[in-house]
């Protein structure tokens, strides 16, 4: 029995790759969760802290040099959008949106902040909760391991999703 085990007929037969496939197709979903998981975490913070001391990031993003003029817009629709992420990637069905979403808003805010760093002579702080406490530094590395999350989440449900419909 155990030289069938260890022949290469086995190894190489259908039933080695069915099981293999089994577990892989568990790490990858739990992959997601787990990326999803921690994506909805940091927005739904991120938003309830913005909204819980409104008057104080609406009064840091009108400091800000480069949304002065339409910072009211912008003081209510980033904590939607992050509720809004976070919806979407809490339903299965609109998850892989969601992850695009999440990849591209944490771009934006990444993009936004090397920017001020870099051309601008007064950078407020409006993030909110213990994330105010960060070195812009730490911040931007902070954002970027989300970034990475929210694109090796974008890739691996795509891939999923692809691959579903392939024999769907």
């Amino acid at each position: 029995m155990k030289k069938e085990l260890l022949s290469s007929d086995y190894l190489t037969g259908e039933a080695f790759y069915q099981k293999r496939s089994i577990f892989s197709w568990l790490n990858k979903n739990l992959i997601i969760e787990i990326i999803c998981s921690l994506l909805i975490i940091l927005f739904i913070y991120s938003s309830l802290s913005k909204l819980s001391a409104y008057n104080r990031f609406s009064v840091q993003l009108s400091k800000s040099p480069f949304i002065t003029s339409f910072y009211k817009l912008v003081a209510w629709s980033i904590p939607a959008a992050e509720i809004v992420i976070a919806f979407l990637l809490a339903v299965k069905r609109t998850r892989l949106v969601g992850l695009y979403a999440s990849f591209f808003l944490m771009s934006l805010f990444t993009a936004y902040l090397v920017i001020m760093l870099n051309f601008s002579y007064y950078i407020p702080c409006s993030c909110g909760g213990v994330l105010e406490y960060l070195s812009w530094e730490q911040h931007i590395v902070f954002n970027s391991f989300f970034i990475v999350i929210a694109g090796a989440g974008v890739l691996l449900k795509a891939y999923d999703t692809q691959s579903k419909n392939i024999y769907a």
